[in-house]
């Protein structure tokens, strides 16, 4: 399982979170690590203004596609950010955009992967963050796995911790539920020899033909169903 921190704070409450998410996953027997974006070099995007029409991967030279690599690699990937100004955090919001636009858009390459969202506050517009990275992990074809109330963790106080008990609660369900996911997948697809969702439905760029079925006859997903 890979973390995404987004938080620009070291030994912030969102770097806590990721410790905490880490301890649990190596605890089920599973691996996690952690990209701390503000370790590395990530440019927002430039006036360029051809990422509509371009074919190929971003251009501009920086640590993006290391990055993007190991989420490649990943089975799960947790995104982690704090709200700021009513939203993420500036390094998770040039991260998603650099990635979505800059790579993962011409193949969409987290297509099945499992993924989670942890969103650290002091008190608002949790909820809204939480949906925009939701939005994401969907437009990137990843599995959100339901696990009750969303992992928001709650913190008022000047110093970093843990002290919102609902909210770990909730994260220990998804983590959890996370990896249960992951399991099941890698296991169905060791079986079958093949993954367990189709993945020739991965750019929405390319436009496809309507699919007409006859009658009597099924579809590729009816067939893999039988």
């Amino acid at each position: 399982m890979l973390g995404i921190c987004g938080s620009e704070r070291p030994g912030g409450n969102t770097d806590l979170a990721l410790e905490y998410a880490g301890r649990l996953v190596r605890e089920r027997g599973a691996e996690f690590r952690t990209v701390h974006l503000r370790e590395h070099r990530i440019s927002p995007c430039s006036p360029c203004g051809d990422c509509n029409q371009r074919t190929t991967p971003c251009e501009l030279r920086d640590d993006m596609p290391a990055i993007v690599e190991q989420m490649k690699q990943a089975d799960a990937i947790v995104y982690a950010t704090p709200v700021h100004g009513f939203g993420p955090a500036h390094l998770m919001q040039i991260f998603i955009e650099r990635a979505g636009v800059g790579f993962l858009r011409f193949d969409r390459p987290l297509a099945n992967k499992v993924g989670g969202i942890i969103v650290v506050s002091r008190r608002y517009s949790d909820a809204a963050v939480h949906s925009q990275l939701v939005d994401n992990l969907l437009l990137n074809r990843m599995i959100l796995v339901g696990s009750g109330f969303p992992a928001l963790l709650r913190n008022t106080s000047p110093q970093p911790q843990l002290q919102d008990a609902e909210g770990l609660e909730a994260l220990e369900r998804m983590l959890h539920r996370m990896i249960d996911m992951s399991l099941l997948l890698r296991r169905h697809q060791t079986a079958d020899g093949r993954p367990v969702l189709p993945v020739d439905d991965r750019n929405e760029r390319v436009s496809r033909a309507p699919r007409v079925v006859l009658p009597g006859q099924r579809t590729s997903s009816e067939k893999q169903a039988s």
